[in-house]
């Protein structure tokens, strides 16, 4: 086949330090794909992966001739420290699948950026070196990243674009993914490429990185929206080919922590002006990076008071137990509370509880029994709970996603239950995942736009499904116990660096001095 021969990889996973090792079933419970099968899926009208690698084939599929070479995709939801012995036979993979391809025109990689192993605060830096060692240094390699990445020096330094997400809700990976299409085919033509980044002493909440018109106290889009802007105007206009604004991964606790700007630009010059201008903006709106949430008891009397048909109905996010972010998503906090207060017509999901799901398959919709959460145990945050439960609804199969950043990818929840306790629904699934899109409750036939109160467990991807039932003022993020709780003082933090906002008051930002 004629036209450039590119190789394809990646490894995306999402790492939180204070949650358990991620070994590789984790991966295989969600994307770990190589070769023409990896190639199969990312054309599929439905893949298991999401959207950068199948943007990214797809527009090189519409440009013309071209030989991919396809690798090992690695994706998983995210979880603590990927298993250094796991990561060791990967890299082993891609290294393999690398020196096999002979030569090449490109290499397209796709990555987080918060990843992490047992032994190692910057795999993605790791991967990289590996490409670079063995294509050299004159093949371009262009990389995306998610904006919850933790961006060290070697990201940046070993690639020749930086390509970051610009929504939150993800709502622009398959764009992302052709954008890195498109300058890796101006980087085989000749384009040279110079890139700047600069790290701040913020690091971001959770609850304070959303884009998006509806978002309330929004810095973070601000600068992203600031960014693209600045870009296409005098004295950048034509000399950047891409800002991103990278809010990182708190969680993480890495040494390079911190809100950071990276751009790719056709000359130093203005790779440089840009970078410290947008660093200067993010540090000014420092004071907007600090967290407000709903107490439990101010929310549970909302969900109390939503019962009331003439008020909007609500959406309640557990922020603090984000499987998104790493957490279990099996904590009973909020919906323990709206049980003993008597909450009504409401919908709960997703508990991740295997035994518990699996269990209601036994027993078969309408049985009513005994039902205990967390009865394997848990973290400090997932304590046991029992309660009268009937079984509503029962499903095995795979479901498509629907809207915001699951839509037409295939998820295999495992086994999973509807159960009627109290005035709640509540959905139970086998494979841990965020609560991110309505199919979740819609597989079960429950009417999402008929319930007055909604639990999801998700950080603000629901955002991005939810949308059409929930406009913005309906959101109630609350203050509960979680691996993902956005109050960052709560948590023993031994790599990041300090101080940061909004942790310290004393956080300094010394103008003019690159990024270490």
């Amino acid at each position: 086949m004629n036209g450039p021969r590119i190789a394809l990889l990646g490894f995306s996973i999402e790492c939180n330090r204070f949650a358990p090792i991620a070994h590789e079933t984790d991966f295989r419970a969600r994307t770990l794909l190589g070769g023409e099968a990896m190639l199969t899926n990312a054309r599929s009208p439905a893949p298991m992966m999401l959207g950068e690698m199948p943007g990214f084939v797809a527009d090189m599929d519409g440009a013309g001739p071209w030989g991919p070479v396809p690798g090992l995709l690695a994706m998983a939801e995210p979880n603590g420290p990927v298993s250094q012995e796991f990561f060791g036979r990967m890299m082993g993979q891609w290294e393999a699948d690398l020196r096999a391809a002979g030569d090449l025109d490109g290499v397209y990689c796709v990555l987080h950026g918060a990843g992490l192993t047992v032994n190692d605060h910057d795999p993605e830096g790791t991967l990289l070196a590996m490409v670079r060692r063995v294509v050299g240094e004159k093949v371009p390699v262009v990389a995306t990243y998610d904006l919850h990445a933790n961006v060290s020096t070697a990201d940046v330094a070993l690639v020749n674009a930086f390509i970051g997400y610009r929504t939150n809700p993800h709502l622009d990976m398959r764009e992302r993914g052709a954008e890195a299409a498109q300058t890796l085919r101006r980087l085989i033509a000749g384009t040279r490429t110079f890139l700047a980044h600069i790290r701040l002493p913020i690091v971001p909440p959770t609850v304070t990185q959303l884009t998006g018109k509806d978002a309330h106290a929004r810095p973070y889009g601000e600068l992203i929206d600031l960014g693209q802007q600045r870009m296409r105007e005098p004295p950048y206009d034509g000399r950047v080919l891409n800002v991103s604004v990278m809010g990182g991964f708190a969680y993480g606790d890495t040494p390079f922590n911190g809100l950071t700007v990276v751009v790719t630009a056709l000359d130093q010059d203005a790779a440089d002006g840009l970078a410290r201008e947008l660093a200067d903006a993010g540090w000014a709106r420092r004071d907007r990076f600090r967290p407000s949430l709903t107490s439990l008891e101010d929310a549970t009397a909302l969900a109390k008071g939503a019962a009331d048909p003439s008020r909007h109905a609500l959406i309640f996010a557990d922020v603090a137990d984000n499987p998104g972010g790493g957490g279990r998503g099996n904590t009973m906090w909020i919906m323990r509370a709206f049980l003993d207060a008597g909450v009504r017509g409401g919908l709960v999901g997703v508990i991740h509880d295997p035994a518990l799901a699996a269990e209601a398959h036994i027993r078969g919709i309408g049985a009513t029994f005994s039902a205990t959460f967390n009865r394997e145990g848990g973290d400090e945050f997932g304590k046991p709970f029992t309660t009268d439960a009937t079984v509503a609804g029962i499903r095995d199969q795979p479901v498509l996603g629907r809207r915001g950043i699951y839509a037409n990818n295939t998820l295999d929840l495992g086994l999973c239950a509807a159960l009627t306790i109290g005035g709640l629904t509540v959905v139970v699934i086998g494979n841990r995942v965020q609560c991110a899109d309505p199919v979740f409750f819609e597989m079960f036939g429950l009417d999402i736009a008929a319930a007055r109160v909604v639990v999801v467990k998700s950080r603000g991807h629901f955002r991005g499904g939810f949308d059409e039932f929930f406009r913005h003022q309906d959101v109630i993020e609350v203050d509960a116990p979680g691996l993902t709780s956005p109050v960052l003082s709560r948590f023993a933090w031994r790599h990041m660096p300090r101080p940061v906002i909004p942790i310290d008051d004393t956080a300094t930002f010394p103008i003019g001095t690159p990024d270490p």
